[in-house]
């Protein structure tokens, strides 16, 4: 296919990229990169996820004689050494990267089955939505996001240079790390923190009727990835096996300690028990990065907002007028009620100005505290 990109257009991947799996991941990878002018090449083994996004304008229909620079396979993880190992020997000139969530399996997988794996390295856009398929699928999913390359020893830092282009041309930030690493990390980040969202909202099922009626932005914070589908973290969790069950024991441990306080929360040693376990949890909290990739606390600041249209445009565009940096945000809002809560985060110092320029506009405030 002739490349019709503009010459202004900044890139790094040439192409073509052939995507192969046209799910949230699949599809979002071809519409980042057919806004870069990126030749996209889609497959997939359900005609009707191809079709949908073909429509959607992530890539075109495979051709006779594509040559592609580099295949992306986006498939389910219990498949993925397969696929990839099928891409390879079609396409002997390209280089072969995976999406999945694990990344020591499918290595391991294609060693043992002689596959080239000179010319396939592993990938994991740490970016996802709760929702699947490519009507899903967003240009921006990528944008900010990190991007774990996991390299080996038989494929070079040049050659695989094009997986690197591939996530900066989304918008990712790239992150090496090796396979076991990388599975590591993604266990304490993605895998377990799953698990423990499902439990906790498997829990709600036996909640007194009526009770849910009272649930506010701490019950909804933890169960908010719990929704997910079950056939896929099946596979990826059973992938990544070992790992999750190194930190589930560990945190069964704590569970234990936490649940024996609890027999008798005045016997001696159990506040202490409860009151470390709590601070155990706020040093873990300050290690999560934050804006910009940092491990800055920020303040937080509570305003109550009247349910009626453009209030809470309001209440940014006053933030931003009075030259305050707003660097997160959340919104809740309970059943029945008339208002409104907007939690915003700015930094410690500018705490105390804002609560005082927004009390003077007249905005009420909640709660703050840094």
């Amino acid at each position: 296919m002739t490349d019709l990109t503009p010459p202004d257009i900044d890139r790094r991947v040439r192409g073509p990229v052939r995507v192969v799996g046209t799910g949230l991941l699949g599809t979002s990878i071809g519409l980042a990169l057919r806004e870069k002018g990126v030749d996209v090449v889609l497959d997939d083994v359900s005609p009707g996820a191809l079709a949908l996004a073909v429509d959607y304008g992530a890539g075109r229909r495979p051709e006779p004689g594509d040559e592609p620079e580099l295949v992306v396979v986006a498939v389910p993880p219990d498949v993925v050494a397969t696929v990839v190992a099928r891409e390879l020997s079609a396409y002997p000139d390209a280089i072969v990267t995976d999406v999945a969530s694990v990344k020591a399996g499918p290595l391991t997988e294609l060693v043992a089955a002689g596959a080239d794996v000179t010319r396939y390295i592993g990938s994991h856009p740490m970016a996802g939505r709760e929702r699947s398929g490519p009507s899903a699928a967003r240009a921006d999913l990528f944008v900010g996001s990190p991007w774990v390359i996991a390299g080996h020893d038989a494929i070079s830092y040049q050659r695989a240079a094009v997986v690197e282009d591939l996530a900066l041309d989304v918008g990712a930030t790239v992150v090496p790390m090796d396979p076991a690493s990388h599975d590591l990390a993604v266990a304490y980040v993605s895998h377990v923190p799953q698990l423990v969202s499902t439990l906790m909202a498997s829990r709600l099922r036996d909640a007194p009727d009526g009770s849910l009626g009272l649930a506010g932005g701490g019950v909804r914070d933890v169960t908010r990835v719990a929704a997910s589908d079950p056939g896929l973290w099946v596979q990826i969790i059973g992938a990544n096996a070992a790992n999750v069950r190194r930190v589930l024991a560990d945190l069964r441990d704590e569970l234990s300690g936490v649940i024996g306080a609890l027999d008798d929360p005045a016997a001696a040693g159990a506040p202490r028990t409860l009151a470390e376990t709590i601070a155990a949890g706020n040093r873990g909290v300050e290690r999560l990065p934050g804006k910009h990739g940092t491990t800055k606390r920020f303040a937080q600041v509570v305003v109550l907002v009247d349910d009626t249209p453009g209030q809470i445009a309001a209440l940014l565009t006053f933030i931003g007028e009075i030259g305050i940096n707003l660097e997160d945000m959340r919104l809740e809002h309970s059943p029945g009620a008339q208002i409104g809560i907007v939690e915003v985060s700015v930094l410690p110092e500018q705490e105390q100005r804002l609560v005082e320029e927004l009390e003077g506009r007249g905005w009420r405030i909640a709660a703050a505290w840094a």
